[in-house]
């Protein structure tokens, strides 16, 4: 198959006009000369883009990864298939050891049907928190770092556990990291640590920060916390870009201090996908309210309502180039996973997961594994 003469995404992250061969996976990618684009019957005025990914995603539409239900997981592929995002993280919360052995399973099982996402493995966000950090989890179900319950999820999510996210100050952590982080990437995460243990955590084998900026110290110009350590250490920072975790100069700074690093996220909830009103995550309840999801008895931000799509739209919109964002949340995600060269980019040899956009970055067609997504009904 072959779309042609529309705007693509190239590797080296710069839309050029081309026109893309692809099967299963992308054959060839070939720019277009000023002459070809004369005479084009083509889809010129459209964005090709690689199809997203997810790597911090809780849920949508009433369903939850940490609930373990194959049929739960099938509905939130569905949903974000047709909402952009081709592959994604299921992403659990601080929960109960079983309901977490539930959901490792659920990913271990799952095959992707042609109206759903890939899933193509598990971020652990939880139970390894600081008490102090926690955010919106429960604060009875933190534990210390445990390389043995690792282990233990690990093999039963058919040895799938991409990302575990760990509080550095915690005893036992220095040790945890260093041996996780041979089969998963470790992310710093719900954590007080200060600049010289988030940089050890670093040095220990450490490579990503979850949600910069929130769950975690400020950053000060004496104290510059674990966003310093991140930027000295060129670690992979996820971005949540809802409008309400972080104000927009933030972003705009972010996407300035870690060039290529930014790994744009949704940390979206279940209720993703339904209106304002109250809800569960991780049996706390929740309201939201314009779309912000807060715990009920009026503290923390709980995680988003948004999709990552709506993500690039909201980077964009605050001044951030279309390309750095549409590569925070594809290419550069990818390569925070180690899955560069399969998902995240429209390059040869990658999976044709592609999403074509209209200028105003509306969704128009969905594409998994070359074959086109229905995305209505």
């Amino acid at each position: 198959m072959r779309i042609k003469d529309v705007e693509v995404f190239m590797g080296d992250g710069v839309f050029r006009n081309a026109s893309v061969e692809f099967d299963e996976r992308i054959q060839s990618i070939d720019v277009c000369s000023a002459a070809d684009l004369e005479a084009a019957d083509s889809d010129v005025g459209y964005y090709l883009i690689p199809g997203l990914v997810d790597i911090h995603t809780h849920g949508a539409l009433g369903c939850d990864h940490c609930h373990g239900s194959s049929e739960e997981l099938q509905k939130m592929a569905s949903f974000y298939a047709k909402n952009g995002t081709t592959s994604f993280l299921a992403t659990t919360l601080t929960a109960p050891v079983d309901m977490l052995e539930n959901a490792m399973r659920a990913v271990a099982k799952y095959e992707r049907k042609a109206v759903g996402a890939r899933c193509v493995g598990v971020n652990l966000e939880g139970p390894f928190f600081s008490f102090e950090k926690r955010g919106a989890h429960p604060a009875e179900l933190l534990r210390l770092p445990d390389i043995a319950m690792f282990e233990r999820l690990f093999q039963l999510s058919g040895e799938r556990i991409k990302i575990v996210c760990v509080a550095p100050e915690l005893d036992g952590a220095m040790e945890f990291i260093r041996e996780v982080s041979k089969v998963s990437k470790v992310s710093v995460a719900h954590s007080a640590a200060d600049y010289k243990t988030a940089m050890q955590a670093f040095d220990n084998g450490a490579t990503l920060v979850t949600h910069l900026f929130n769950g975690m110290s400020p950053f000060l110009h004496r104290d510059p916390g674990i966003v310093g350590a991140a930027f000295d250490a060129h670690a992979f920072v996820e971005l949540i870009c809802d409008g309400y975790h972080l104000h927009p100069a933030v972003i705009r700074a972010v996407f300035a201090m870690f060039p290529r690093h930014v790994c744009l996220i949704s940390d979206s909830l279940g209720c993703t996908g339904l209106p304002d009103g109250s809800y569960e995550s991780a049996g706390l309840p929740i309201i939201v309210k314009n779309g912000n999801a807060r715990l009920a008895d009026g503290g923390s931000i709980a995680g988003s309502t948004i999709s990552l799509l709506q993500g690039i739209r909201n980077a964009v919109s605050l001044g951030i180039p279309l390309g750095e964002a549409v590569a925070a949340a594809s290419m550069h995600a990818a390569q925070a996973i180690g899955m560069e060269g399969q998902i995240g980019s429209l390059s040869p040899g990658a999976y044709a997961d592609m999403l074509l956009l209209d200028k105003t970055l509306s969704l128009k067609k969905v594409y998994i594994g070359g074959k086109e997504l229905k995305l209505r009904g």
